[in-house]
């Protein structure tokens, strides 16, 4: 049965501030469970990192991170040298590397990010720092896709070209 007490209590939080790493997650008005992980700012971590969870680094990173089907936040404390595969990747730190996303980057006023991005959205804040290109491809799009070849020409051999207008 509905309680108006729990209804109006706040979301419980860390001494930090930071919500607790199973705290529920608004969504459209709606709570839900996402698992989430924490690396803190005193791990540092050389290889391959992969999972199936959301994760957030305020530490060290240098290798390769994939989060294909989940988020990864670079904390403020966060150092990455990696080439980053993730569904969101949310930049208020540093990352050296190129970063690949499914659906967005957000870079945030105190991120900092030297290479290349590759994401259907891109969000970068006033103030932070951006060194390399954006390729903004549509969801699922290939390179070069929606690109029309130019139509076959069709005209006689020998026969002028037409004229265009400007």
């Amino acid at each position: 049965m509905f309680k108006r007490d729990e209804a109006v209590r706040p979301p419980t939080t860390t001494p930090s501030g930071a919500q607790p790493p199973n705290a529920p997650v608004a969504t459209g008005g709606r709570p839900t469970e996402r698992d989430m992980v924490n690396i803190g700012k005193s791990v540092i971590i050389k290889g391959e990192l992969s999972g199936s969870e959301d994760l957030t680094i305020e530490g060290t990173v240098e290798g390769k991170i994939e989060l294909r089907q989940n988020v990864l936040t670079i904390g403020p404390n966060g150092r990455i040298k990696a080439q980053v595969f993730a569904k969101v990747v949310i930049v208020q730190g540093e990352v050296h590397g190129n970063i690949t996303a499914t659906e967005k980057v957000d870079l945030r006023e105190s991120g900092s990010v030297d290479g290349d991005v590759v994401a259907p959205r891109v969000a970068i804040s006033e103030g932070a720092h951006f060194r390399g290109s954006i390729d903004m491809q549509k969801a699922g799009a290939n390179p070069g896709e929606g690109v029309k070849p130019a139509p076959p020409d069709t005209r006689p051999a020998g026969a002028p070209e037409p004229a265009t207008t400007r």
